[in-house]
């Protein structure tokens, strides 16, 4: 066997390790989550559990009273799914889509239009990258709350609604390199700036949009930390948020991990379906785009 063979088998053999650590987690979730609470602690080493159910889904669904969930060694503890998925569903698609589309036409500004002062305020941009998160959470917090939107939808999606510093820089540096050629063409035909950003810049950056949209997505669907603090409120909480109060409604020295996994692998579902929805997508918009490695 020559080195090449060796090096292709030896990089097959890391890549296939790469995948059964990251796929790991996710199957010890499925595994709990099929496994009856009471026998959670007398079957916690085996690869597969020894009775398998779905009463701990029915449970988490509201399908099942607190007596039929205690009997079957759970905690208890209410969770209502569909209205907290709800809630995730309108912040995660409202930040995801409004947030695209203006760090779309604030990047276009910055690669393309003149205007007095751009690089200094796209410098600023820049360097708010530098800045972690945690540093504008208190102030996010103190303006959300004066303004009187605590467990309100304004609040939760405020901060970042209209834009984030790494969405303008990704963008921009798309649009920079778009030859100037093609808006020329355009702007010979007689269309306007509007025209060119929409008609035809737009539809060559499907790849670029797809991408930031698809990050954002996941990103802002499993935020934990501002949605606890912002929206604590029943009628206003997410499904991250509301799977951590799940946990502390159980009691300390037995913990409702088979109810929480249950909620975790239901709360997966509607990301996957987005990837595995938009995945191909994806792929054919950027080898249409000539974005080949």
């Amino acid at each position: 066997m020559n080195l090449s063979k060796i090096g292709r088998l030896v990089a097959w053999l890391c890549l296939i390790a790469a995948l059964v650590i990251s796929l790991f987690p996710l199957y010890w979730m499925l595994r709990t989550a099929i496994t009856p609470g009471r026998e959670l602690a007398a079957d916690n080493a085996g690869l597969l559990p020894g009775n398998p159910t779905l009463f701990n889904f029915e449970r988490v669904l509201g399908l099942a009273t607190r007596e039929e969930a205690r009997a079957a060694g759970g905690s208890g503890a209410d969770l209502n799914f569909f209205l907290y998925l709800r809630n995730s569903i309108l912040y995660t698609g409202l930040i995801t889509v409004v947030q695209t589309l203006m760090c779309a036409m604030a990047g276009y500004a910055f690669a393309r239009l003149r205007f007095r002062g751009r690089d200094t305020l796209f410098g600023l941009f820049v360097a708010a990258l530098m800045v972690p998160p945690i540093f504008t959470l208190l102030p996010n917090f103190v303006l959300v709350k004066d303004l009187g939107w605590l467990n309100t939808l304004p609040g939760l999606v405020a901060p970042t609604l209209l834009m984030t510093p790494f969405a303008v820089f990704f963008l921009r540096q798309f649009f920079l390199g778009i030859p100037r050629e093609v808006e020329q063409a355009a702007l010979i035909d007689g269309a306007g700036a509007w025209t060119i950003f929409w008609r035809v810049v737009l539809p060559m950056t499907k790849g670029p949009l797809l991408t930031l949209a698809l990050t954002t997505a996941v990103w802002t669907w499993n935020d934990y930390l501002w949605p606890l603090l912002v929206a604590p409120g029943e009628e206003s909480r997410v499904l991250t948020a509301a799977l951590g109060i799940f946990l502390k409604q159980s009691p300390n020295t037995a913990p409702d991990w088979t109810g929480l996994m249950a909620g975790s692998a239901l709360s997966v579902i509607p990301v996957l379906l987005l990837v595995a929805f938009f995945g191909r997508r994806l792929v054919d918009s950027i080898q249409f785009s000539g974005m080949k490695g």
